[in-house]
């Protein structure tokens, strides 16, 4: 059975279905047993009040009456206890209990005469005469079944009985009851956990295979068959949900089938189209580059419009190329297998762009010791390369720009940053970065020869070698951070 805990000042509330039940159940035996303790308690108190009454109705009060006109008080066959007073004008005049001993009037001495308050004589004088007996608690005598009648003379006789026997009766049968009660009550709570578990397990079941389920891969890529409920009784109210459960899952399982279905079209289409323009790509660029090469003179116009065609061309088999790659890593083909070092990779990057962007500011962050991965090294290359031209092409000139390669020890990961201090991606963008097709900057042209395919590029080939990427932008501080298994431990220092 699980609990939470609970919060400061907050009340212990059970939260689980399992705890409220069993709270529930327990919490209806207390008010049960509370319920049978409190009827037979008044049941039993009434019994022993009915037979005292009957005692007092035998005595006929002949104690009460002996002590008139000063009488000793005629103790015969009086049960040891019995009380007698005589009232005259609301006072008591003479009183005694029956003790059992030798002299059981204690009205004759007054050394020995009880000592009743203002409050006693009260309640004494307030017994109804001729009426139902009454029960009161006198002071130094204890508690009394009280019943009055008229005297001879104009006073009032009142005999009375202890309850000491009925509340000691009581006090027993409450001791009983509360020892049965515990037993039932810890009883019932071993035994009810127990029933409660078995008669939830098909609802764990249910639970346990939405949590399944809850945790699988759906967004995207192929997704095994989803588990089902065992429990399909629908007589039953966990069976119907089970039934019902199984139902939304054999539609989500449909959709993802026919998800799948049709990225694997996508994903042919990508290739076969990329891999059937290479051709004619290349052939449009290569009659344009053999046009401008011709000796015989032609038209400035006409030769401006080759070399948009070249330019075009070569943009359009860039394109072709990268989609064709995304296609293939989609696939899931394998990359190349070979130790790759990343330092070298980051000089030749850093070299390429110093030169690519003379106007930025290039920096250099690399460890002492060379940085060794396993990977394609063409693939990381290109990693490199379009994080060094998505800096330089969305910042402007005189940005500092920085390549840093570092290992994380505890997470044994290599760690390829590039920073810039540019304005930043904006907020509406910064979920939309790694995908395909997306731009940083709209309305601008494409004369840069952005394809918005180098970010999705690099995201396919860190998954695609075991690794992830990110990025933390805000103004004045933009980080691509893409994160390769470490094949090696150690971690080296920084330079600039």
């Amino acid at each position: 059975m699980r609990w939470r805990l609970r919060r400061p000042g907050r009340p212990h509330v059970p939260r689980t279905l399992r705890a409220r039940l069993i709270a529930g159940l327990l919490a209806l035996l207390v008010v049960a047993c509370a319920a049978v303790s409190l009827v037979t308690t008044k049941e039993l108190e009434h019994f022993l009040l009915t037979r005292v009454d009957q005692q007092l109705a035998a005595t006929g009060g002949r104690y009460a009456a002996s002590l008139e006109h000063g009488g000793h008080g005629d103790t015969r066959a009086q049960a040891t206890g019995t009380f007698g007073a005589r009232l005259k004008d609301g006072k008591v005049t003479a009183a005694g209990v029956v003790d059992g001993d030798a002299d059981d009037l204690i009205g004759g001495d007054p050394d020995d005469h009880p000592r009743f308050d203002a409050h006693d004589q009260a309640q004494l004088a307030a017994v109804p005469v001729g009426g139902h007996p009454v029960s009161l608690r006198l002071a130094g005598l204890g508690h009394y079944r009280l019943m009055a009648q008229a005297g001879v003379d104009g006073d009032v006789l009142i005999t009375g009985l202890p309850l000491n026997q009925v509340e000691a009766m009581q006090r027993q049968l409450l001791v009983v009851e509360l020892l049965v009660f515990a037993s039932a009550f810890t009883v019932t709570a071993v035994a009810g956990t127990f029933w409660v578990r078995l008669a939830l397990r098909p609802l764990e079941r249910v639970a346990t295979t939405a949590e399944q389920v809850s945790g699988l891969p759906l967004a995207s890529g192929e997704v095994a068959p989803l588990e089902r409920v065992p429990d399909q009784d629908p007589e039953t109210e966990v069976g119907r949900v089970g039934v019902a459960f199984n139902r939304m899952l054999g539609h989500v399982g449909d959709a993802l089938a026919q998800r799948q279905a049709v990225e694997e079209r996508l994903r042919a289409f990508a290739a076969d189209a990329s891999h059937e323009l290479r051709t004619p790509v290349a052939a449009i660029r290569g009659h344009a580059e053999l046009a401008l090469r011709h000796p015989d003179p032609a038209p400035e116009p006409v030769r401006h419009a080759l070399r948009r065609i070249e330019a075009e061309s070569q943009r359009m088999g860039a394109i072709v190329e990268d989609l064709l790659l995304l296609a293939r890593l989609d696939a899931g083909r394998p990359l190349a297998s070979t130790e790759v070092d990343l330092t070298r990779l980051a000089l030749d990057g850093a070299s390429d762009a110093r030169a690519a962007g003379p106007e930025h500011r290039w920096r250099l962050e690399l460890p002492e010791e060379p940085v060794l991965v396993t990977g394609d090294p063409d693939r990381l290359r290109q990693v490199i390369a379009n994080l060094l031209a998505n800096a330089r092409t969305h910042t402007p000139p005189g940005t500092s720009v920085t390549l840093a390669l570092a290992r994380d020890a505890e997470a044994r990961e290599v760690v390829l940053a590039v920073t810039d201090s540019g304005p930043g991606i904006p907020p509406e963008l910064a979920s939309q970065v790694f995908e395909r097709f997306v731009r940083g900057d709209r309305a601008r042209t494409r004369a840069t020869g952005s394809t918005g395919l180098g970010l999705a590029i690099v995201q396919a080939v860190a998954t695609a070698h075991g690794g992830s990427v990110a990025v933390r932008s805000e103004p004045g501080a933009t980080r691509f951070e893409v994160r390769l298994p470490d094949p090696g431990t150690g971690a080296g220092t920084q330079q600039d």
